[in-house]
């Protein structure tokens, strides 16, 4: 019977280490970006691969706000080229901020716009 309950403790603490490397090793960071009326208040933004979570805040646009980005050279106006993960899970209204589901990137570039508030398409670079 101890050696029932030895090998049980063992296999739960290897369990319970192996969860916490896996959660450690994703680790979610956020990119927090405001808009005001017809663009954004950051015109570029450079970042590492991994997995973020984007944080949009409306700053008295005028309208309300949401988060488009795309891998760059693909039309942005066909929603089936959006990253759909990095939309805002609400429509952002003014003075409130809202945020995107977790999206991982690679390294490359991409484009970030709304086109709820027109703003022109900004650059993100993933290095």
């Amino acid at each position: 019977m101890k050696k029932v309950i030895a090998l049980v403790v063992l296999v739960f603490a290897f369990s319970a280490t192996t969860f916490a490397q896996d959660k450690m090793s994703k680790e979610v960071k956020t990119v927090s970006l405001e808009q005001t009326p017809g663009e954004f208040t950051q015109k570029g933004i450079t970042l590492s691969a991994g997995t973020y979570v984007f944080e949009i805040a409306n700053k008295q646009a005028g309208t309300d706000v949401g988060f488009v980005l795309v891998p760059q050279g693909k039309d942005a106006s066909k929603p089936e080229n959006h990253i759909k993960e990095a939309y805002v899970t609400q429509v952002v209204k003014e003075g409130e901020i809202q945020t995107s589901n977790e999206v991982t990137l690679a390294k490359g570039t991409y484009t970030y716009f709304c086109p709820l508030n027109k703003t022109p398409q900004y650059t993100l670079t993933v290095k």
